[in-house]
């Protein structure tokens, strides 16, 4: 089995690429998408092709609206578009182009559309099950019209389904190992190709027998996966190990692994997840989600392709399609990220409809970061030899990642944080990692004269969050921080491991949605895990000593093997039932056990959460209750570790996991961060662009780790803030200047509102709507929304800039 792996270095070119802006995103990464472009949805996951190439379908399916849309692929010109209420990736024109089915997603279905007039228009439902509760949600499917059958798979009951066509009638139910994908038939329609998404197999499943009758072993979260037009090849790509499986049906084994990274063994990180072949089939085109790419392989000799180069594409991109000699890309997140002064929105009611600047025809919507950022389809000349090295040039000046900069970080000569990877010449031996949820940097900073805020935006100010108000003037202020994940279900992931994989960011709108699914973040499904797990399993390989408390463990037990026998099993988890400050209490007892022993572990991250807030429930504390609750736990704790005899050795690190709850007039993504301890710098403002990454990156260099992933290996330390003089001073917290025991006790629409919603779970209430109640519960009904003051967060560099 051979590997090959592109790493071109391209050191002389002086092209641009379609002399574009480029764009940089709020993890420190950059855009400069090739080609032409269209509008698409929220979240495209697929695009299928008629047989001719005549129609291009795409599938939306985000946390907002769900949509299929009709291409007229030769024009390049949106035909049509139809609201769906739940869909998921599965996609398939008929053999005459009449026809397009389509997953129903968590509604157990499959859709069929007849296209009328160059118009979807629905003609029937294909149920699953009778019973509407069952959990199913079919994702890829194929389609046999010879014998009028339809091979579906599924994701959530992992099971095949074949179903005869004409009558509806589900024939057959076969098992399968895990999570299904994508599913394709051969061309005699003799066998059914599976990707195993969650069990990293590939199944063929012969459809006369009826039985999967081989299983080979591929890559990490196998997804997309394409036949080559003679049936003689395979090839699966895998999105945990940058990668694509090329399998010989014949001999039913891999002949070579394409390693689709930007460099060589690169970590997780480029989330390889859909694959194209060109008309001729020889050329291959692989689009790595997170790398913001397609990677490019000569394939006209399968078992010896060659590398041959990058293209730039937009944010995530999703799905590859090559029609005829053009390449369309469906982008997961458009182009670029972006403000939201106007949501998740506590700023207007629901009766209240703001306009755009002197257009009253034109209504703003909620801005919330889960169905903010709508997707594109760039469509692509192929290019020819030279054209590639330009894109390959601007692909790798996009990225921050290199090999070198994995193994020797940003740094400065005797500070504290080492700049070498996996040494233990760090003064601060013991770090204490705390998570909180959900907020903005405007709606709890946006007070503060010497940082970049919005006053107007601010919820939370001084008076609910003294301490962390005190720990920012005192210690650091950090106005241009960025979380990497968009709500919790991947913000947890982010926030432990840098990454969240394919199954997470595709999986998770859907639930947030209110469309089903679960919560399966944090350990909860082992899908959703990172391949190398957290950074508990990285201290566990590297002989750092670590504890938790709250985060992936709660009642009493661990959500991955790695805390067991390594976490508090009396602190409480999530439960907003519960104060963080008795949270706080339950953490100094084991603390203080620990330190009597000189047992303290070098690593420990904490859970203070309820910054998140109930909104108006009645006999519930009130919102700035809530976050008082939290602001004061976050003083204790900081307090208690100044006078204990580890503080000068020191360093704490608090985020929130995502900050999806609130208004950024900056980014939806810019979030609080503080720091404490006796190497950080005193009364210091830091300006410094740093993310969720760049903070694991710190934790990684104090504590002799490597980095997780490509984005922790990139991500710019922040040494800024550490200085090797100490400081011993005793942190005071300042007692909360509100009751933490207010209560909610108006009856009003907020109120009732508050009433309906499950505070149970991690982001199972909506966001929009408790933002909105947040607001009027602080500022009163009569508050006028405020205009926004600046655009989106991006940088536009000219086309010299891309040059150089």
């Amino acid at each position: 089995m051979r590997y090959l792996m592109i790493a071109l270095l391209i050191s002389c070119c002086t092209a641009s690429v379609n002399a574009q802006t480029k764009v940089q995103l709020p993890n420190g990464w950059h855009l400069s998408p090739a080609g032409r472009s269209l509008s698409l949805g929220d979240l495209p996951l697929n695009i299928a092709v008629s047989k001719t190439g005549k129609y291009a379908a795409v599938t939306n399916n985000g946390q907002s609206t769900q949509t299929i849309q009709l291409f007229d692929a030769k024009n390049e010109l949106q035909l049509h578009e139809i609201t769906i209420p739940k869909a998921w990736y599965g996609l398939k024109f008929s053999e005459n182009e009449k026809h397009l089915y389509v997953s129903g997603g968590n509604n157990n279905c499959i859709l069929k559309y007849n296209i009328v007039q160059n118009k979807l228009i629905l003609t029937d439902t294909i149920l699953l099950s009778k019973n509407p509760k069952e959990n199913i949600s079919p994702s890829g499917l194929d389609v046999d019209e010879i014998n009028n059958l339809m091979y579906v798979i599924t994701k959530e009951n992992n099971t095949l389904y074949i179903i005869d066509i004409n009558t509806k009638a589900v024939l057959n139910k076969i098992k399968l190992e895990a999570e299904a994908y994508s599913c394709v038939l051969s061309n005699n329609k003799k066998m059914l190709y599976i990707s195993c998404w969650g069990c990293n197999k590939v199944l063929f499943f012969n459809t006369t027998l009826k039985k999967i009758e081989t299983e080979i072993k591929v890559g990490d979260n196998p997804n997309d996966i394409i036949l080559n037009n003679q049936n003689t090849h395979l090839l699966v790509a895998n999105a945990n190990d940058n990668s694509v499986s090329v399998i010989n049906i014949k001999t039913k084994k891999i002949i070579e692994t394409l390693h689709a990274a930007l460099f060589s063994n690169a970590p997780c990180g480029s989330t390889t997840n859909a694959l194209a072949l060109s008309s001729n089939q020889k050329t291959l085109y692989i689009a790595n989600a997170d790398n913001n790419c397609l990677a490019v392989f000569d394939v006209s000799i399968l078992g010896n392709s060659k590398a041959k180069g990058f293209i730039p594409v937009g944010w995530y991109p999703t799905n590859v399609k090559v029609i005829h000699n053009k390449i369309f890309v469906a982008n997961g997140k458009g182009y670029s990220s972006k403000a939201n002064p106007y949501g998740p929105n506590p700023l207007r009611s629901r009766e209240a409809v703001i306009y755009q600047k002197g257009d009253t025809s034109k209504p703003i919507g909620v801005q919330y970061i889960g169905g903010l950022f709508k997707g594109t389809l760039s469509i692509i000349n192929e290019p020819s030899v030279k054209q590639l090295s330009i894109f390959s040039a601007a692909v790798y000046a996009n990225v921050p990642y290199t090999k070198t900069k994995e193994n020797i970080a940003e740094g400065e000569k005797d500070n504290p944080i080492p700049t070498k990877v996996g040494v233990h010449t760090s003064p601060i031996k013991y770090v204490f990692y705390v998570v909180k949820e959900n907020r903005t940097y405007d709606q709890v900073l946006g007070d503060l004269p010497q940082g970049n805020g919005d006053t107007s935006l601010v919820l939370f100010g001084e008076k609910v969050t003294p301490n962390q108000h005190k720990l920012a003037n005192n210690f650091v202020l950090l106005d241009n921080f960025y979380v990497d994940a968009e709500v919790s279900a991947d913000g947890h992931n982010w926030s432990m491991g840098a990454y969240a994989t394919d199954y997470l960011e595709k999986t998770w709108p859907t639930s947030y949605g209110g469309r089903g699914g679960g919560y399966d973040a944090e350990g909860n499904r082992a899908i959703a895990n990172n391949k190398a797990g957290f950074i508990w399993d990285n201290c566990k390989r590297n002989n750092v000593s670590y504890r938790t408390y709250g985060e992936f463990a709660d009642d009493g037990k661990a959500n991955i093997p790695s805390l067991q026998n390594n976490f508090c099993t009396y602190f409480t988890g999530y439960d907003l039932s519960v104060k963080d400050t008795s949270r706080y209490y339950q953490w100094q007892q084991d603390f203080d056990s620990l330190l009597a022993i000189n047992k303290v572990p070098q690593f420990n991250s904490i859970r203070f959460g309820n910054d998140h807030t109930e909104g108006l429930r009645k006999g519930r504390p009130t919102p700035q209750a809530f976050v008082a609750d939290n602001d004061y736990a976050v003083g204790l704790f900081i307090e208690h570790l100044s006078k204990s005899k580890i503080w000068k050795q020191t360093a704490i690190f608090i985020l929130e996991d995502d900050a999806q709850n609130g208004a950024d007039h900056i980014d939806a993504h810019r979030s609080t961060a503080y720091l404490a301890g006796g190497y950080v710098k005193q009364n210091f403002v830091d300006h410094t662009m740093y993310s969720t990454a760049s903070m694991l990156r710190t934790i990684e260099l104090i504590l002799g780790l490597p980095s997780m992933s490509q984005y922790d290996a990139a991500a710019t330390p922040m040494y800024r803030c550490f200085s090797n003089r100490t400081n011993t001073n005793i942190f005071t917290a300042i007692s909360p200047l509100i009751n933490l025991n207010d209560k909610n006790i108006a009856e009003n629409k907020w109120q009732r509102q508050s009433e309906k919603m499950n505070f149970a779970e991690v982001d199972a209430v909506p966001d929009k709507e408790i933002n909105e109640i947040l607001w009027y519960a602080i500022k009163g009904d009569e508050t006028i929304f405020p205009a926004p003051k600046r655009a989106a967060f991006v940088k536009l560099t000219n086309k010299k800039d891309i040059e150089d």
